[in-house]
């Protein structure tokens, strides 16, 4: 018997485990959305400038995401590598833009 065929059924009671927790895990978000996201939706929306998104490790890999996300659907947006900020991007940011900073712990600095 072909083991792709054997492992079928696995995956597929896999595949949905894994979308049934992510379901759970957005109707838990949807529960905690309050006035701060409506404020940072109007300070989105009210940018002049660009969107910069930047976040460290993984986070980051999240904020370029983001950032490419905001970017096709039509919201100027870029990322900017925190730890290469002080090595010439600070200088791509200007007054107009906004600042969305990304962090798992809340520790990086």
């Amino acid at each position: 018997m072909n083991k792709y065929i054997s492992a079928a059924p696995r995956a597929l009671d896999l595949a949905r485990e894994v979308l049934n927790i992510e379901a759970v895990a957005v109707q838990a978000l949807a529960t905690r959305l309050d006035e701060s996201f409506l404020h940072a939706l109007d300070v989105i929306l009210r940018c002049e400038g660009r969107v910069i998104v930047s976040g460290m490790g993984k986070s980051g890999h999240i904020a370029r995401k983001i950032a490419a996300t905001m970017s096709s659907t039509g919201t100027p947006a870029y990322f900017v590598h925190p730890g290469e900020a002080s090595h010439g991007d600070l200088g791509m940011i200007t007054s107009k833009d906004v600042i969305i900073a990304l962090s798992y712990s809340g520790e990086s600095e």
